[in-house]
C-alpha cells in the first residue's frame, strides 16, 4: 500500500507540474513534443524496444554547455515505469523506476562506455545514452522531481555494477540508443530487467540540472517538463 500511495502522489504532482513548467525556454521546441511512446517485446531476440516519437527531430536538440558540473543542463527523454528498483539491479526502495535517455555536454557519467568510439571514455556525455534512475517527489525544484539520493556511507544501498559512482539511485547500463528522424529508441535485453515484459509506462521530455554547490537542492533535479505522452502521467501504456 505504501508504494501505491507514493506512486499516486507523484503522478498527481507531476500532472500539475507539467502544466506549470511547459513554458518557453531554449529547449521548448518540437524536438521535445511527444506524439507517441511504445515499448515492444521482441520474442525472437528476448529484448524490448523502447521508442519515443516526437513532432520534431528526436535527439536533434542537445544542451548548451554550462562550462562546469554545477548547474550543468541535462536533457532527457524519459520512460517512467511500474518496474521495481530490484528489477533493474537496485536494492529495494520507494520511488518510480524510469529509463532516461539523456544528453549533457559538461560531463560524462558512462565510464564503461565509449559512445562516440574515439577510444576515449570520458568525453561523450553529449551523445544520447541511457540511465536507470529512481525518481522521487522533490518540491525544491520547479519540475517537482529528483533522482533519489543516499548517504555515501550507507552500506545497505545496492547499485548495479555499471553505476557511475554517484550517491544516487542511478545506473549507466550501456544499452544502444538510436535516433532517426522523429524517433529515439533504445534496446533493452530481457535479462537486464528481470525478464519483466508486462509492465506499465509513460513518456516524458524534460530538462534536468546538476547541483554540486547547494545542499538545499537535489544533486539532479527536474526543472522543466516539456511534454507527457499520456497528458496526465497515469502510466497507461503496456508492453506490446
Amino acid at each position: 500500500m505504501k508504494s501505491t500511495i507514493t506512486l499516486s502522489t507523484l503522478l498527481l504532482f507531476l500532472s500539475v507540474t507539467f502544466l506549470s513548467c511547459a513554458q518557453k525556454n531554449p529547449y521548448d521546441n518540437d524536438d521535445f513534443q511527444i506524439k507517441q511512446v511504445n515499448v515492444t517485446h521482441n520474442t525472437d531476440l528476448d529484448l524490448t524496444v523502447w521508442e519515443i516519437n516526437v513532432k520534431g527531430l528526436a535527439g536533434n536538440t542537445t544542451p548548451t554547455p554550462a562550462g562546469q558540473m554545477d548547474g550543468a543542463p541535462v536533457l532527457g527523454y524519459v520512460f517512467p515505469t511500474s518496474l521495481k528498483p530490484t528489477d533493474v539491479g537496485f536494492s529495494a526502495t520507494e520511488g518510480i523506476v524510469a529509463l532516461a535517455l539523456t544528453s549533457h555536454p559538461d560531463f560524462d557519467d558512462t565510464p564503461l562506455w565509449d559512445e562516440n568510439n574515439d577510444n576515449t571514455f570520458d568525453n561523450d556525455g553529449i551523445i544520447w545514452h541511457p540511465h536507470w534512475v529512481v525518481l522521487t517527489e522533490d518540491k525544491r525544484v520547479a519540475g517537482g522531481l529528483a533522482v533519489k539520493q543516499f548517504k555515501k556511507d550507507d552500506k545497505t544501498v545496492v547499485l548495479p555494477p555499471t553505476n557511475p559512482g554517484m550517491p544516487m539511485y542511478m545506473d549507466s547500463p550501456g544499452y544502444h540508443v538510436k535516433t532517426k528522424n522523429n524517433i529515439i529508441k533504445v534496446m533493452v535485453p530481457d535479462y537486464r530487467i528481470n525478464n519483466q515484459t508486462n509492465f506499465s509506462y509513460d513518456g516524458v521530455a524534460a530538462l534536468m540540472k546538476v547541483n554540486t554547490s547547494n545542499m538545499e537542492l537535489p544533486m539532479l533535479g527536474v526543472y522543466h517538463v516539456y511534454s507527457v505522452a499520456s497528458g496526465d502521467l497515469s502510466l497507461p501504456y503496456k508492453v506490446k
